[in-house]
């Protein structure tokens, strides 16, 4: 097998940088939404720099006599500089530095795989390529003043940049762990997918709630939180239906797969797992939508949905674990005789 030809301490260096990349990304996507749900996304009205600095004020005193005039377009409405605000949107920057130093960090630590596991390493430069794109888009973000499409845009981003890590993770741990025997692999996997999309669909339709309620914003402010739940469209009862049909979709999944594969197997220890964590997701969406929109369950909220889909594409990468062994003994009988 490929990676049992590695230095073990390649291989586990790899493991374990790609491991805490992954949690660093979701880490990043859980303070992006503090960063939407206080208003902060444009508490630095310009970027890269962040009122013109790198390192941004803590009071207006340290800003120019004239920077309403300066940064007061950018701002519309909130021309008072906002301390708090702006530093939340710097860490925000900040911590997506470090993000994108500890992928580049993975990439390196790939390297040695290029020849065992060729996969590994190009996932691995792919995920590199994304979060540069991603701080790019960060930028219009910004230049387009925080509309809702580009910030929807950033955060899908974001998740294909969590499955592209988790496949290389996954990848790398596929021959460490032992192969469960799986009845209706056929059925399994199509039921994954309708699960994975689903689920896919269900933040999708999460993003064009939190849109509506930026629209409600913009007409009845911050201070007017206990309203804009009834101030929303059919967007929002289409979002919290669907959550039903998703919670069904993870019972008849644990279902299955107990049916089909070792209960106490890793898979399904996995998927018991991915019913806590979907619990707790309709859980904060209940606070959200009984309890005023708190704005420390938005981040939340978001967060737990993306780590769902996580969990159930390592899930759907795990029962075809074998056929991933496969790829990569053909792929090394492949270099062999090269």
């Amino acid at each position: 097998m490929i990676n049992s030809e590695l230095p073990i301490n390649q291989s586990r260096w790899f493991q374990r940088m790609a491991l805490l990349t992954v949690a660093v990304v979701y880490l990043l996507i859980l303070v992006g939404g503090i960063v939407r749900s206080t208003g902060a996304g444009m508490g630095c009205p310009d970027w890269p720099q962040c009122f013109g600095s790198w390192v941004p004020p803590t009071e207006e005193s340290q800003l120019p006599f004239n920077y309403k005039v300066i940064y007061g377009e950018k701002l519309k409405g909130e021309v008072e500089f906002n301390a708090t605000k702006t530093w939340i949107e710097y860490l925000n920057r900040l911590f997506g530095a470090f993000t994108g130093l500890l992928i580049f960090a993975t990439l390196l630590a790939s390297v040695p795989f290029l020849r065992k596991d060729r996969p590994i390493f190009y996932m691995s430069l792919l995920a590199f390529v994304l979060v540069g794109f991603q701080g790019w888009l960060g930028s219009k973000v910004v230049s387009f003043e925080l509309k809702p499409v580009m910030v929807t845009i950033h955060m899908m981003v974001a998740v294909v940049i969590v499955f592209v890590l988790l496949y290389v993770l996954a990848r790398s741990y596929v021959h460490n762990i032992q192969i469960e025997k799986v009845v209706n692999k056929s059925f399994l996997n199509k039921y994954f997918g309708w699960v994975i999309g689903l689920s896919l669909l269900q933040i999708v339709m999460g993003t064009q709630v939190r849109e509506a309620i930026d629209e409600v914003i913009k007409t009845m402010g911050y201070d007017a939180r206990d309203q804009w739940v009834g101030a929303l469209d059919y967007r929002f009862y289409v979002h919290r239906s669907f959550s039903l049909i998703i919670l069904s979709l993870h019972l008849g999944l644990i279902y299955f797969l107990r049916k089909n594969t070792s209960i106490n197997g890793f898979l399904g220890k996995l998927t018991t797992a991915l019913l806590v964590i979907i619990v707790v997701e309709i859980t904060t969406g209940i606070v959200l939508a009984y309890w005023s929109v708190p704005a420390f369950a938005q981040p939340i909220h978001l967060t737990l949905a993306i780590v769902a889909v996580g969990v159930q594409f390592v899930g759907f990468l795990l029962l075809n674990s074998e056929s991933l062994l496969k790829k990569s003994d053909v792929l090394e009988s492949n270099l062999q005789t090269y």
